[in-house]
């Protein structure tokens, strides 16, 4: 299972890799453009059973990275002085059979004032976003200080 690759329950960085993942906002996703260079860019998610839910526009370059280089990173902005650094490693997937994200009551909960904020609306935020983004975590590693 997916889960299982966080770091150990009960230890300070396993706690706090699950910390942010539960309450973080923003989580940067890294794909690799079609020349080779990674481009990361700052997504809203949901991090359930193992994976981290992420939605897109549909135009969004990084479907076209995904498909052609599903394997992507995944991290936190650190504390500001270097430390608290959390990256994660996996393999991205659409998953066509998720409602709109605002339908997800997770999501909804976590992003509902952004969504409005962001496209007038959750129904509009969900037409504008539409495409959901699946990421395996395979791999995580970082440090605290």
């Amino acid at each position: 299972m997916a889960g299982d690759v966080l770091p150990a329950e009960g230890e300070p960085f396993g706690d706090r890799v699950r910390r942010r993942l539960r309450d973080e906002a923003i989580i940067w996703l890294t794909t690799v453009g079609a020349d080779g260079t990674p481009q990361p860019n700052p997504v809203w998610f949901l991090w359930e059973g193992g994976e981290v839910l992420v939605y897109t526009r549909p135009d969004a370059y990084r479907l076209a990275h995904i498909r052609r280089r599903p394997r992507v990173g995944l991290h936190f902005d650190s504390d500001g002085t270097g430390g608290d650094i959390i990256v994660l490693k996996g393999t991205a997937r659409i998953d066509e059979s998720l409602p709109p994200a605002a339908e997800i009551p997770a999501f909804r909960e976590k992003y509902g004032q952004g969504m409005v904020t962001v496209s007038g609306s959750a129904e509009k935020f969900s037409a504008d976003y539409s495409v959901a983004l699946r990421v395996r975590v395979e791999r995580v590693r970082g440090f605290l200080t």
